[in-house]
């Protein structure tokens, strides 16, 4: 592959983690302090998204096998129709309808369309990478070269987002620290901005939702021009495709696809929650409202900047071993919850950021060792991969969405309340719990989990090597 190959490839999925990014880190906060919902309606459309998005996994999966080659690929035409659907729906679901009884109705429904649609363009986006090359290496390349990207989508997003908006989540008169003789009234004043503001939250959102949108726009055109999707390069013309619910249950019995989806889904579920947590985290239990944009950066630079850092690693000693640097995070989270210094809260923030790009890399490269290990096991059947991949989305997504709604009915069963400068001692508490406790317990048992995943370096190369005769 050529590295002009491999980048338009890269570029093509970072619209979708630029979104993605911008949601996950923001989206509780402005349902809860500028939509004026209730946490427990928040969770709501949290957890019912995620799912929607999820249960269209299997679904995309099923009619993508199906789907016949055609001139520019059997992948590719599924990428370019869904996009405009999905720019518009990611639009809507930051705009602020006039009305107040139908708000959550609103934000189910866009939030619900915007995950199903995304699923439509990951699904056959992260297969393409089995179309792109035999070799595994190359393969493995064009993944870091990938999540390389997708993390500095990530970043754009968050970045973006946190710099417009910011000002949304700040009141002239919260001050970082309470004063000393703080009373009742302090937990009383609502911290919502200005309504007089030229520049008011309504209008700065849709600007930033405009701007992704035309992210969007260009990652799939740069797509479309500059890869070429490869027919099935191990299948013979007497191959039949395999039937999806058959191939689903196969993918279900593999050994070493439920033991490494059984990992990363806990491990994916851990770094949703902090995502979705840490801006809340932030500006209410660490009085760090000030920062919160600050901080988001930081993480998302320093996973940048380490991928090819963990890249090289795998390359050298194992991808199992690689993943040891998932825990780092874990020390520093609970040295955070403890000790909200400033400083410590930047280095923490660093090194979340090398943990999310091991998080984040690792799957996206093992995941490719498991569709050739069972490839030769079943080597008589094509068109399992969109069934690997999106099983596997499904099952990220159904947790991660489970694990969201719980932490948004936490806050509500806490007492949360949306515009207060300060919450609630029972609140702090529960967010220094969902950032802290909670992650580092699915970490630790998805990595334990993960011990057991039975794919080798060598049992790579001999896999490789049985590929090679195979064709």
């Amino acid at each position: 592959l050529s590295i002009c190959s491999k980048l338009c490839y890269a570029i093509g999925g970072a619209p979708n983690q630029v979104a993605g990014s911008a949601a996950a880190f923001f989206l509780q906060i402005y349902l809860l302090d500028i939509a004026h919902i209730t946490p427990f309606h928040a969770s709501l459309v949290l957890s019912i998204g995620k799912v929607s998005g999820a249960l269209t996994d299997p679904v995309a999966g099923f009619f993508i096998s199906k789907s016949r080659w055609t001139r520019i690929g059997r992948l590719m035409p599924w990428m370019l129709a869904c996009t405009p659907f999905t720019v518009a729906s990611y639009f809507f679901m930051w705009y602020l309808p006039p009305f107040l009884s139908g708000r959550v109705a609103w934000y189910l429904t866009f939030y619900c369309l915007f995950q199903a649609l995304t699923t439509l363009f990951q699904v056959p986006y992260s297969a393409l990478t089995m179309f792109l090359s035999t070799d595994q290496k190359e393969r493995d390349s064009a993944t870091a070269y990938r999540m390389t990207m997708e993390v500095l989508g990530t970043l754009i997003g968050a970045s973006l987002q946190g710099q417009i908006v910011a000002s949304a989540h700040v009141s002239h008169h919260c001050t970082v620290n309470p004063p000393v003789n703080t009373t009742d009234s302090w937990h009383d004043t609502p911290s919502f901005p200005d309504p007089s503001d030229p520049l008011s939250h309504q209008v700065i959102y849709m600007i930033a939702a405009g701007v992704i949108g035309g992210v969007y726009l260009l990652g799939i055109v740069i797509l479309f021009l500059g890869v070429k999707e490869k027919d099935d390069p191990y299948a013979l013309n007497s191959d039949r495709a395999i039937p999806f619910c058959k191939g689903l249950g196969l993918t279900m019995k593999h050994g070493p696809y439920v033991k490494f989806t059984a990992s990363f889904l806990l491990i994916s579920t851990a770094v949703q929650l902090e995502q979705s947590n840490f801006v809340l985290f932030c500006t209410h239990a660490a009085n760090l409202r000030n920062h919160f944009q600050y901080l988001v950066v930081t993480i998302l630079v320093s996973a940048a900047v380490s991928i090819p850092f963990w890249q090289k690693f795998l390359q050298r000693f194992g991808k199992k071993c690689a993943a040891c640097g998932i825990s780092w995070m874990i020390p520093f989270a609970v040295m955070l919850v403890t000790i909200p210094n400033l400083i410590l809260t930047y280095f923490v923030a660093f090194v979340s950021g090398l943990s999310i790009a091991a998080s984040l890399l690792l799957p996206w490269s093992m995941l490719p060792d498991v569709v050739d290990n069972f490839r030769l096991q079943n080597p008589h059947r094509k068109g399992h991969e969109t069934i690997f991949y999106s099983s596997y989305v499904f099952f990220t997504k159904m947790s991660a969405g489970i694990g969201l709604g719980i932490s948004a009915a936490g806050l509500e069963f806490t007492g949360y309340k949306p515009g207060l400068c300060r919450q609630s001692d029972d609140v702090i508490l529960t967010l220094k719990i969902l950032i802290g406790a909670v992650p580092a317990i699915l970490i630790l048992v998805g990595l334990f989990i993960l011990l057991f995943y039975p794919i080798t370096e060598e049992s790579r190369k001999e896999t490789k090597l049985a590929l090679e005769v195979l064709r």
